[in-house]
Formats: C-alpha cells, sequence, structure tokens
C-alpha cells in the first residue's frame, strides 16, 4: 500500500497508509490519543475521526479537551432534540440541526410548535440522555438515502444539491432514530451532560424568503449541569445588556417600522457617540498617512461588473433602473477607491497611496436575519484602502495590526484572529489565492500572533485576517478586518511606474479598525452594559442643584465646563430622584452644587459608581476631566481607580 505524508499542528509531518482515517492518525501519533480522538480537523474543516486524509493535509486531533468538543457535543444535542421531536410528535419534518456558537438550533415543519410545548420536549431528551444510546456512523448508496426521505423534501434536497455527487453518503444512528449528516458526533446520546431548549422563532427554507416558512427551536448543551447553569446566567445578563434594550432606554437609536427594516434612525445621544468613534477613527488614520476621500451611495452597474462584485454580490445588492440605465447602491467601498487610485499617474515612489473613508454602505440581507445594529441593510464601514508595491506588503499588513492593537487597548476588548482563505465564489487564479494568502500568513506568523484557520470565509477577490472582539460577557463579534487583494487592481488595471520605467501592477490592501461602526457601537454597548467611558458618553457630566435657589450657580458651573458635553438638571425634583436618573441613565459624573457649594465656588463630585467628594476645586475637576477625556480612559476615575 502507498504512503501519504499529513502535517500535525507542532509543524511536523507523519507519514502514514493512503486511505488512513483521522483516528489512524491519531493512533500513529500515540495509542491514548488514538483512545481519546472524537474528531478531527482537516484542512481547517472540523470531520469525523472515520473520514479519510488526503496527501499534504493538515490534520488536528479533537478529543474532550479541544475548543471543537463543545460544537461536536451540540451537534449531538440537536440530533437529540430531533429524535426527541419525533418521538412526541411522528409527523414532524426535519430540515437542518447545525451546531452554533452558542448551541445549536434545528429547522423543522409539519408541526406547530409553541413555547408552552419546550418543556415536554426537553424532557423526552432528557431521557434519550438516560438511555446512553450509541451514535453509530452509517454509510448507504445516494438511492437507499433517498428512498429512506420519500416525503421530506428538505433533506432530498439536500441529497440533491449540498450532496450531489457523494456516494455512499453518511447517516448516524441512535436508537430509533437516524439523521442524514456528514457529522461529527459524540460516541453516545450519555456524554451530553446537560441540555436545555431555549426559544422558537421561524426562518425559511435555506434563508430565502420565498421559500416555505419553516420553525426553528435553539438549544444549547454541555458537559455538565454546572457548565449550563453557568451558560444560563450569562444569557440573563446578556438580556440586560441587550443593544436594542439599552438604546431605547439611553434613547442611543431606534429602527421604526416606518424606516424599513434594517434601517437605523441615531438620535442625538447616539450620534455623539458615533461621531467620537469617527473622530479617534479619523486620528489614527492621518497618523498612519491616509487621506480621506469620499465615494458616492451609487453607481452604474458597470463598476460592480468590473470590479466582480455583481457576478458575486448581485443577490445583496439593491438595483435599481434610472433612464434605462441599472445602477447598484454600494454594498462596498473598494471599487470607488480603486477608480480614485486610477485617476491620477503615480511612480513607485508614490507607493504607498492610502485612501479612507467613513463610507455608508448597503447589502440586502434577508429579513429573517436583520437584528438590531448587529445586522442591517444600511451601515458604515470606516473604511480603508491602500496601494502598495509587493516589497511594502508585510511593513502596511503589519502598520494595519498595530492601528487595530492600539483600538483594541483602548476600549478594552480582547480579540480572537483568523486567517480567512479562499471562498468558493471568488475571482482570481489559483496562484494569485496561494500568493496572497502565504503572504498573510507569514506576516501573522513572524508577528508571532496565534491564528485560528477559516478556510473559504475570505472576501471574493483575496484572503484576510480577522478579528473577532470578545465582550465583557465572553462572546466574540465579527470585528476589524485587513484583506490582500491581488485581483481588483488586475480588474481595474491599475499601474504605477517603476524604477525601470515600465507599469507595474500594485497590490491592494482593504482594512478596517472597527469593521462596521453599527456593529462595533452594538458591541460598545453590550460590552460596557451602556456605561460608556467619560471620553465616549453622550452625557458626560451632569449638574444636579439641590433646589432651584441654585439653578444659576449650576448654569454657571456649566459655563466653566463648556468645552465638555455638560446638561443641568433643572427639573424640580427632589435630590435623589435626581441622582437616580442620571445613575440610571449611566451619566459618568454628577456635580451636586447647592448653597454651601455655591457661596465657595466649589462644587462637590458624584461618579456613577456612587463614590463622592465635596469642596472640589472646578478648576481642579475640569483638568482631570480634560486629562481623562484626553487619555480615552475606560472609567471615570477622579474619585479613584
Amino acid at each position: 500500500m502507498s504512503e501519504i505524508v499529513v502535517s500535525l499542528p507542532d509543524g511536523s509531518e507523519l507519514t502514514v497508509d493512503r486511505g488512513a482515517t483521522v483516528e489512524d492518525v491519531a493512533h500513529e501519533i500515540g495509542p491514548g490519543l488514538g483512545r481519546d480522538t472524537v474528531a478531527g480537523v482537516v484542512d481547517g474543516e472540523l470531520v469525523d475521526k472515520a473520514d479519510p486524509v488526503s496527501d499534504g493535509a493538515e490534520v488536528v486531533i479533537v478529543t474532550e479537551d479541544s475548543d471543537e468538543y463543545l460544537q461536536v457535543l451540540r451537534h449531538s444535542a440537536a440530533h437529540v432534540f430531533a429524535q426527541a421531536l419525533q418521538r412526541r410528535y411522528p409527523g414532524a419534518k426535519l430540515a437542518i440541526g447545525p451546531p452554533t456558537d452558542d448551541g445549536f438550533y434545528y429547522d423543522i415543519a409539519g408541526v406547530d410548535l409553541d413555547a408552552d410545548d419546550l418543556d415536554a420536549i426537553e424532557a423526552e431528551m432528557e431521557s434519550i440522555l438516560d438511555e446512553n444510546l450509541p451514535i453509530e456512523r452509517e454509510t448507504r448508496s445516494r438511492e437507499a438515502a433517498f428512498e429512506t426521505y420519500p416525503d421530506n423534501r428538505f433533506k432530498r434536497e439536500i441529497l440533491a444539491e449540498e450532496a450531489a455527487g457523494e456516494d455512499p453518503v453518511s447517516v448516524y444512528v441512535q436508537g430509533d432514530f437516524e439523521d442524514l449528516c456528514q457529522g461529527p458526533h459524540v460516541e453516545s446520546t450519555g456524554d451530553i451532560g446537560a441540555v436545555t431548549l431555549l426559544n422558537i422563532s421561524s426562518a425559511y427554507w435555506r434563508g430565502d424568503e420565498d421559500n416555505e416558512a419553516l420553525t426553528r427551536v435553539y438549544g444549547t448543551a454541555f458537559e455538565s449541569a454546572a457548565d449550563l447553569e453557568h451558560h444560563l446566567e450569562r444569557r440573563e445578563q446578556a438580556k440586560e445588556r441587550d443593544h436594542r434594550k439599552l438604546g431605547q432606554e439611553l434613547d442611543l437609536f431606534s429602527i421604526p417600522d416606518v424606516t424599513g427594516p434594517g434601517l437605523p434612525l441615531y438620535h442625538p445621544n447616539g450620534k455623539r457617540i458615533l461621531n467620537e468613534l469617527s473622530s479617534y477613527a479619523r486620528s489614527l488614520n492621518l497618523e498612519a498617512g491616509y487621506e480621506p476621500v469620499e465615494t458616492p451611495h451609487l453607481f452604474r452597474t458597470e463598476l460592480w461588473k468590473r470590479s466582480g462584485h455583481y457576478d458575486n454580490y448581485v443577490d445583496d445588492m439593491f438595483l435599481q433602473d434610472v433612464n434605462d440605465e441599472e445602477y447598484g447602491l454600494k454594498p462596498m467601498n473598494c471599487p470607488g477607491h480603486a477608480t480614485i487610485f486610477d485617476q491620477t499617474s503615480w511612480s513607485y515612489r508614490d507607493l504607498p497611496v492610502r485612501y479612507f473613508e467613513d463610507g455608508k454602505v448597503y447589502r440586502k440581507e434577508q429579513r429573517g436575519e436583520l437584528s438590531g445594529l448587529s445586522r442591517v441593510w444600511s451601515f458604515t464601514i470606516d473604511d480603508g484602502h491602500l496601494f502598495c508595491r509587493p516589497e511594502q506588503i508585510e511593513q502596511e499588513v503589519n502598520q494595519v495590526i498595530d492601528a487595530i492593537r492600539d483600538v483594541l487597548d483602548t476600549f478594552g476588548l480582547d480579540a480572537h484572529v483568523a486567517l480567512a482563505t479562499r471562498p468558493e465564489k471568488s475571482v482570481g487564479g489559483d496562484e494569485i489565492w496561494e500568493q496572497a494568502e502565504s503572504q498573510l500568513r507569514s506576516v501573522l506568523e513572524s508577528a508571532g500572533i496565534d491564528y485560528d484557520l477559516e478556510p473559504g470565509d475570505g472576501a471574493f477577490y483575496g484572503p484576510k485576517i480577522d478579528f473577532a472582539f470578545e465582550d465583557a460577557l465572553g462572546r466574540k463579534w465579527d470585528g476589524p478586518t485587513v484583506q490582500l487583494d491581488f485581483n481588483m487592481p488586475e480588474r481595474f488595471e491599475l499601474t504605477y511606474t517603476g524604477e525601470d520605467n515600465e507599469d507595474h501592477r500594485p497590490v491592494m490592501i482593504h482594512r478596517a479598525l472597527y469593521g462596521s461602526y453599527e456593529r462595533f457601537f452594538m458591541v460598545l454597548i453590550e460590552h460596557f452594559d451602556g456605561k460608556f467611558p467619560t471620553w465616549l458618553a453622550p452625557e458626560q457630566v451632569r449638574i444636579l442643584p439641590i433646589s432651584d435657589d441654585q439653578l444659576g450657580y449650576a448654569h454657571r458651573v456649566k459655563n466653566e465646563l463648556d468645552d465638555f458635553r455638560v446638561s443641568v438638571e433643572d427639573r424640580s425634583w427632589t435630590l435623589n430622584r435626581k441622582i437616580r436618573e442620571a445613575q440610571e441613565e449611566r451619566v459618568p459624573y454628577m456635580l451636586i452644587v447647592g448653597g454651601d457649594e455655591a457661596e465657595a465656588g466649589t462644587i462637590s463630585v458624584r461618579d456613577r459608581k456612587e463614590r463622592e467628594r465635596g469642596d472640589v476645586d472646578i478648576e481642579t475637576f475640569r483638568d482631570h476631566l480634560q486629562s481623562e477625556v484626553d487619555d480615552r480612559r475606560l472609567e471615570p476615575d477622579f474619585l479613584g481607580a
């Protein structure tokens, strides 16, 4: 039998027999690892331990201690839900049931469920866990698989489309239940320590509004009841921090029916925060040598056809006819920036050329996928594009990464880094993609940055390095990105004159420090629980006169702080009510002024952590406030860290 070579996580290589499985690789590494193997990651894809590996594959063994194990366990929990559902509702039609970052869901048809039904289904799931049913993989011919689902159009479509060309196909069996699935799964239902069902929503088959509406049931699963309880506590905290709830309470934004779905309105408080975010990004851009540009919202589709967006993105674009010509609202800013670059003749001495724009873009997401500010139709990207010589790539990507680190430090956020490679729908040849992916990988490894591989998650025009923010509750959100693009310069025939007086193609680098303002704003609302740092807070100081007799003095204090966002509480409320209102609205500082303060020309300072100090000189407070804002400190610290 011939042999193949696979790569292991430590960079070493292992020779195994051709046809060897993930489990075989694990046994070659060590018998103990072989016994503990649950699944594998092959070239970045999570697979069953019985799946074969190919020559040159990168193989990671998944055990119960691996980060991927929870995903495997939750996939199995989705099958347990489906089994419990069909035990109680034999007529239910199963569609898909994947794991998610927080648990799992299963889309179903043929049964009318509401939230009151979940407890009984969950009880049946508990019984299935107690039965400790082995979860076994079987392979069947495509013909036999079709016969298994004579009246389930969803499974038949999966066989016809997603599984097209596969023969045999895999089915997972547990007791009286089986499901068409690629896996992987845990060994038995008893390996799932704790499950719960969370809620019900609706979804369209394949996410298409023109398709059948399905019922989607969400749940989650963990290795232990303690882990589940901890998760549910975090979930309750997340409800309290929900940006849609806080957005209304703090008067930040709204998405009323009259605007249409996914089209937020920013109220004065929200716009003040966005202005501060924009100002900060602008300072980083100018410091890094970027120049501001602006592009229109609407372009002739000729531009999008030239860039490749029309072929690869047209389903997500808003198109309209104007005087018998087709135009499209821009889904991205990059073609406009490439066009600006193309208007000038450049020498190699001029490069890199760097542009930035807070560019509004439009993407036609499915209505069922829209959610607050996290997914909208209209959003703004703090977009930057730079054009450089090939030998400048590493320097420029490192500069972008440094700026992203500044952003992370400023907001006290941790990030997870991933290299996203060529997607199925893409433009450009293999050689260009291999070169681009290799250079980004080299930058990450030279900088000593730990990263995950996300196969197929790159942009259609090039690979990218993604930074996912981790918020105060440990949740991850898409954030900054840096993308390497050899394709768009080719499509737009961009050139610069080299030292040899010949034309050369520049490399285009796409980058965003926040990702989008909308999603980043959402992350900040929930991360800070609405308690924004003083420099970012829509209202930085509220002056609370003890009685109407001090209103005049309160306004004089306000005038001395006119460089900041300051208000005077002039309603005839008790002082306790004024303090309570300011606390609920998360104002960083409250200045209490009564007769004694007015007479002495001082203030009493209270912060939202309920710390207080009297007899404070106004100038002393103003100087501290200025330094706190200038330094972009995370917490109000006049009264201590």
